[in-house]
């Protein structure tokens, strides 16, 4: 298997337009599944390096290719991790969960107490998964101009 290379936070990171195809490619199967559409059809390769100056990024590239992401905001005593992606035909190799712990080392040394996540209440398939590495649902929420739950936010204690 090829060297995969994490970095957390890529404080380096400049390939914007790759990063926007891989968050497009792994978002697009969900959109026809979820509603509201999500924010990844707003997004374009400029507005994720505007996030990417208020919020850490987490890369993972086998070579030269990004093969995963992840954004996180330090929100005081705790992290909101976000945009969480990997490439097709890299799923169910434990990338997730090994980007997952860079983040959590991270925040035990940061002072975290937890991190959240939110998901959306139709892809049930991602709230196992996240509930595998030790999430818990916490609350479920409606977004704007729905009257029904929309998404779950998950949490997991660091400390």
């Amino acid at each position: 298997m090829t060297d995969l290379v994490y970095r957390f936070p890529d404080r380096d990171f400049a390939d914007w337009d790759a990063l926007h195809a891989l968050l497009d490619r792994s978002f697009a199967p969900m959109a026809t599944r979820i509603d509201p559409p999500s924010s990844m059809t707003r997004l374009t390769s400029e507005l994720l390096a505007r996030k990417a100056g208020d919020e850490f990024i987490l890369s993972c590239r086998s070579g030269d290719h990004l093969v995963a992401t992840a954004f996180v905001r330090p929100e005081g005593n705790w992290a909101y991790v976000g945009k969480i992606a990997v490439e097709e035909g890299w799923r169910r190799r434990g990338i997730t969960r090994r980007m997952l712990e860079f983040i959590e080392a991270h925040g035990r040394e940061a002072g975290w107490d937890y991190l959240e996540l939110q998901v959306r209440i139709e892809l049930t398939e991602n709230l196992a998964a996240f509930g595998a590495l030790g999430f818990v649902e916490i609350e479920r929420t409606a977004h704007a101009g729905y009257d029904r739950p929309t998404s779950v936010t998950l949490r997991k204690q660091l400390v």
